[in-house]
């Protein structure tokens, strides 16, 4: 019975290897994964792009406040579905590995966090944040005021250059002040 290893072939696992953080095991666990979500006739073709809806069963995304996020950053797809390919799957799994820099995981952190793709944080975005963090349900949101209050306190916190918004590298500082971030921004297949 043929094995992932060899439908994925060694040259590409090797390739996979050096473009990733991720080792030969987890790559070929990835692609088991993967494949299991793609159906009868999408395993036939190459580069198949799975669904975001299918994605977000994977029980490691499934309870994530940022899933959807998540797969909007990864996606290459051109119709901005957040539909992923084997390899748009793995840069996701490699930028949330163990052995992914602290440069790395911040930077993909800050892309997911920039709600509207502006290169900055601004007050929209941390309040999306917040809601996603908090739940939007009415007894988990913050009043009006509480948001304010944290937003305001987010910004005196991190908005170095006092633009009132919050940058890639400021975004950088304020997390490389954060020990266990590196730690805590990982998904393990």
């Amino acid at each position: 019975m043929g094995t992932t290893a060899s439908q994925l072939g060694k040259d590409l696992l090797s390739e996979y290897q050096e473009l990733t953080f991720l080792t030969k095991q987890e790559i070929l666990l990835a692609h088991k994964r993967f494949t299991e979500l793609l159906t009868k006739d999408e395993k036939e073709l190459p580069n198949t792009r799975v669904p975001m809806e299918r994605i977000l069963t994977l029980p490691e995304l499934k309870s994530n406040p940022f899933r959807k996020r998540i797969c909007y950053v990864f996606s290459t797809s051109e119709q901005k579905d957040g539909g992923l390919t084997f390899e748009d799957f793995l840069d996701l799994l490699s930028a949330f590995s163990d052995s992914a820099t602290l440069e790395i995981k911040s930077h993909y952190a800050f892309r997911i966090f920039d709600f509207d793709d502006d290169g900055t944080l601004d007050c929209g975005d941390l309040e999306k944040l917040v809601n996603c963090l908090t739940g939007e349900t009415d007894d988990t949101r913050l009043t009006p005021e509480e948001m304010r209050q944290l937003i305001n306190n987010i910004l005196e916190e991190s908005d170095i250059d006092k633009d009132g918004t919050v940058n890639l590298s400021e975004f950088q500082h304020v997390i490389s002040r954060s020990p266990d971030f590196v730690s805590s921004f990982k998904i393990v297949l």
